[in-house]
């Protein structure tokens, strides 16, 4: 690991942290860290809990993104060169932007516009539609199948069709969380996440059915 090249991505993991240090003392003892469907606390905690925010998001995934090239048993995530480089920038961005607005939201004691976090995933959605058709069979990022996992073949022609639907997926939640209130926002985000999942899972099964036959 080069230090200078991840310095950014460094940058990006800590703001979190440097935000909820900033806010320390202006929080509450007790802070809003759950709510329902209806934008209603139904959990408070300690303030401390929210330190487990930026850590479970931003410096997890992060960590995550460093150790999988060196564990990855058939070294496949390596010849992603660049690409995996600009899919942990993206990824890991977004988990900061994520922490920020819970902590945001507690600090606040009210539940911000969800719908800011929704569009977020459509740009999510569309970014790994867009890289599905590079990544090479692997154990930790793609449609991992037992059926696409046996078949390169398979694996190739099930991201290929997932990076089709999970693009159409993204623009779908970006539109809905421009138009619609949160209540209906999270139905479709929900919808279209079971669509974005089953269709490529189903997709795999029946390819690599097909293949053996």
């Amino acid at each position: 690991m080069k230090l200078k090249k991840e310095l950014p991505l460094i940058g990006i993991v800590l703001l979190p942290f440097l935000y909820l240090a900033y806010i320390w003392n202006q929080l509450p003892a007790e802070v809003p860290l759950h709510y329902n469907i209806k934008g209603e606390v139904d959990r408070y905690g300690d303030k401390s809990e929210l330190i487990l925010i930026p850590v479970l998001t931003s410096l997890l995934i992060y960590l995550i993104f460093l150790a999988v090239p060196y564990i990855d048993p058939k070294k496949q995530i390596q010849k992603m060169g660049k690409k995996y480089d600009t899919l942990k920038l993206v990824i890991t961005t977004f988990m900061s932007i994520l922490a920020l607005f819970i902590i945001y939201t507690a600090k606040n004691q009210s539940f911000a516009n969800s719908n800011y976090v929704l569009l977020l995933c459509g740009v999510l959605f569309i970014i790994f539609g867009n890289y599905f058709k590079t990544i090479k069979p692997n154990y930790f990022i793609g449609i991992r199948t037992p059926w696409s996992l046996e078949s390169e073949g398979v694996w190739k022609e099930t991201h290929k069709l997932a990076g089709k639907i999970w693009f159409i997926g993204g623009l779908i939640v970006i539109l809905s969380s421009l138009i619609f209130n949160e209540k209906i926002n999270v139905i479709i985000f929900m919808g279209s996440i079971a669509i974005m999942v089953l269709i490529p899972v189903a997709h795999s099964y029946l390819l690599f059915k097909k293949q053996k036959a």
